[in-house]
């Protein structure tokens, strides 16, 4: 990663953060986009006393013209890109029947068409460096989870972006990756909306059980070295995938279960 030029969203908390410290460590330039400008400079600001190359840009991923300004200042700054990482994102936790619409809109705005658009506007650097574009995605992209209608269906049409995106450009040098880490302990669940798009606050599970966001960080970026397709990184992650593919109505009941005990559930 020495000297690359790596675009992060959703990079002031969580894996984002991490990942940031990660590249960073590995001699990578840095451009970090979000929507909080104050956390985001506090990041920036850290990185620097270590003289780190860093440029902040506050970025909202739901909005075209900020993913536009992010990638252009990326090139403007540094004249190429040789990753962007999709990885801002939004969750929700609530049933369907009574979530409101614009929650739905939420999600599909943050998760899904932020990457389209920071991915559109980042291609054509992307092509020239044969670079990397990651979606940092979930489980829920593979299999529905109940409670997280408007989560889900983000995740499976990232899935379905990125994956289009990778057999347009086999012969073009451009690689993708589709990160998938498992429950992770980051803001993304504190900041999880609920039914009526406000959030919830705090998150209904154990994060000492869970892997750090600094640990998912070096897996992605080990997985970027190595230009792997995907990565799914909890053991309870993958047996998912290989159980759906084959038994996916025993799965239907699996994945019930299981969240139904998280505390509160709201399909208990």
């Amino acid at each position: 990663m020495k000297n690359k030029i790596v675009i992060i969203t959703g990079a002031s908390s969580g894996i984002g953060k991490a990942l940031a410290y990660e590249m960073a460590s590995r001699g990578a330039k840095l451009v970090l986009g979000a929507r909080n400008k104050n956390k985001l400079d506090v990041v920036a600001e850290d990185l620097k006393t270590n003289n780190i190359d860093v440029i902040t840009i506050p970025t909202d991923v739901s909005i075209e013209n900020d993913c536009k300004n992010l990638v252009l200042s990326a090139v403007e700054r540094y004249g190429q890109i040789d990753v962007l990482i999709n990885n801002a994102g939004l969750s929700m936790r609530a049933l369907f029947a009574t979530t409101e619409l614009s929650v739905i809109k939420k999600l599909m705005d943050v998760n899904f068409w932020g990457t389209v658009y920071c991915t559109k506007y980042a291609m054509p650097y992307l092509l020239e460096s044969k670079g990397s574009v990651v979606g940092v995605s979930s489980i829920a992209g593979y299999k529905g989870l109940p409670g997280r209608t408007g989560y889900s269906a983000s995740k499976f049409a990232m899935h379905g972006f990125l994956e289009t995106l990778r057999i347009e450009n086999l012969k073009k040098g451009l690689h993708v990756l589709i990160a998938c880490p498992g429950f992770t302990a980051s803001n993304i669940r504190n900041t999880a909306l609920n039914e009526s798009g406000e959030q919830q606050g705090e998150s209904p599970r154990d994060e000492g059980k869970m892997m750090s966001a600094e640990e998912v960080a070096k897996h992605i970026t080990k997985a970027i070295m190595r230009r792997k397709n995907s990565l799914i990184l909890s053991f309870q992650g993958k047996m998912t995938v290989v159980l759906n593919r084959f038994f996916p109505k025993f799965m239907d009941k699996m994945v019930y279960n299981h969240m139904a005990k998280e505390p509160d559930s709201p399909f208990n």
